[in-house]
């Protein structure tokens, strides 16, 4: 019988740990704060190993509880016929999972918060994983990106532009960065992998790389742009792959392979990454 509580894992996840596993797998010993794990639509409250949760609950249409943890905390659906008691219980027998995965996700703010760039002339930020320096020249035009001994790319603002305004311009800068490159990436490997895409969007997702729809919608988040092309590359690649399989089976991961021989040590290395801080 198909167990009435299923997992939203990370997108490296590619199934969701057993109970046994969980057992076993060495504790964290992070000294947790509740106040961390408050949702801000939190409506309910569990108790953990002496942690405090506040997590938002909602009924869905939807045959299995839904746990997922996020940049706000965790989120549990249920099924209308499925009584309290038995959400509770679930959620309950996967607690140290939850408890990890809170950890994690609060071990993931605060290296954002050190990879926050100060937007300013002079600040430094990575481009397909080199350092860039921001040069302000009311002057300018469009950006310009000058390749040298120090990358510099030249951005055309007020030399009173505050904080939020050359904020913008950079971003706007990369994300049209962002859509070429992801475009002709996607381009190269749709044909080797025998697929078509038929969409491209560009997500600002807090957790995920990327995500794709059996229609052939794709969906990258374009903070890629920060990475060395060769991890986005894999992401690209790992995209693309779902519209020929639909899950994490080994029929996918051999379908990885068939374009990118080496995507482990790429997928490990992607593992180290953060999503910039904006």
């Amino acid at each position: 019988m198909r167990s009435p509580f299923q997992f939203v894992l990370d997108f490296f996840e590619s199934e969701p740990a057993s109970s046994e596993s969980l057992a076993s797998a060495p504790q964290r010993e992070t000294v947790l704060n509740p106040v961390r794990f408050a949702h801000p639509q939190a409506n309910r409250t569990v108790v953990f190993e002496g942690v405090q949760i506040a997590y938002a609950f909602a009924r869905a249409k939807r045959k299995t509880i839904g746990f997922s943890i996020g940049p706000d905390g965790l989120v549990v659906r249920a099924p209308q016929w499925l009584s309290l008691k038995e959400v509770e219980a679930a959620l309950q027998q996967k607690s140290s999972w939850v408890l990890r995965k809170l950890s994690e996700s609060q071990e993931r703010y605060h290296q954002l918060e050190h990879t926050r760039v100060a937007w300013h002339d002079g600040a430094q930020f990575a481009y397909l994983g080199k350092p860039v320096q921001l040069c302000i020249d009311p002057a300018q035009g469009s950006a310009q990106l000058i390749i040298g001994d120090t990358n510099v790319l030249r951005i055309g603002v007020s030399a009173k532009a505050n904080t939020a305004q050359i904020r913008d311009c950079v971003q706007a800068w990369l994300m049209r960065q962002a859509r070429e490159l992801f475009e002709a990436r996607l381009n190269h490997f749709a044909p080797l992998l025998g697929v078509e895409w038929k969409k491209l969007s560009l997500s600002n997702a807090g957790t995920r790389w990327g995500s794709a729809r059996v229609d052939g919608a794709i969906r990258l988040n374009w903070r890629l742009i920060h990475l060395s092309p060769s991890e986005i590359d894999y992401v690209v690649a790992h995209e693309l792959s779902h519209l020929r399989v639909m899950n994490h089976s080994a029929q996918f991961w051999e379908t990885v392979r068939s374009v990118m021989p080496d995507y482990a040590q790429r997928r490990q290395r992607l593992k180290t990454e953060s999503l910039a801080a904006w």
